[in-house]
């Protein structure tokens, strides 16, 4: 399940990249490396491709990502705003920099949490496949959750005096 989820992201990121690409310069320059961390492990690839337009045209044109909505893209987003009762905030959106010269690094921002209002928010998803089962993707949100809850007693107590 887990290599399916990961094929499905990789051609749904190549598919976002293609439409703001040269053609023939989208690459998958590294498919499928385990990476293991505290909570989670994952699988990653690394694809990257050529532009010729600017770092907002890029945005508005890719964002949401695909890997992030699903495929079809539009289709996606309307059942998620039918399901979903709240607001994302800025869970699933992009975090990073334009530069002067039109340099761009932006990440998706999965794995935050923010506080609003004196409560720490914090959201984790799953990707769906066909061999997806509904107590294995909910425990993988919560083992995805693990760290950043963890995390908020440690922060507090290394601020508190501030």
């Amino acid at each position: 399940k887990e290599l399916a989820e990961h094929i499905m992201l990789v051609d749904l990121a190549r598919n976002d990249l293609a439409k703001i690409s040269i053609p023939g310069t989208v690459d998958t320059y590294k498919l499928i490396q385990l990476k293991k961390f505290p909570n989670v492990m994952h699988l990653i690839s690394k694809i990257r491709s050529i532009s010729n337009l600017d770092p907002f045209t890029i945005l508005k044109s890719v964002f949401p990502a695909g890997t992030v909505s699903g495929a079809p893209k539009k289709r996606a987003m309307e059942i998620i705003h039918e399901i979903e009762k709240e607001d994302r905030g800025p869970y699933a959106g992009t975090v990073g920099y334009v530069s002067f010269i039109g340099d761009m690094d932006m990440a998706i921002s999965i794995r935050t949490i923010f506080n609003k209002n004196k409560k720490y928010i914090a959201q984790a998803g799953a990707g769906i496949v066909a061999d997806s089962e509904p107590e294995l993707e909910y425990l993988e949100t919560q083992n995805k959750l693990s760290g950043i809850i963890t995390s908020i007693p440690l922060a507090e107590n290394l601020f508190k005096d501030e």
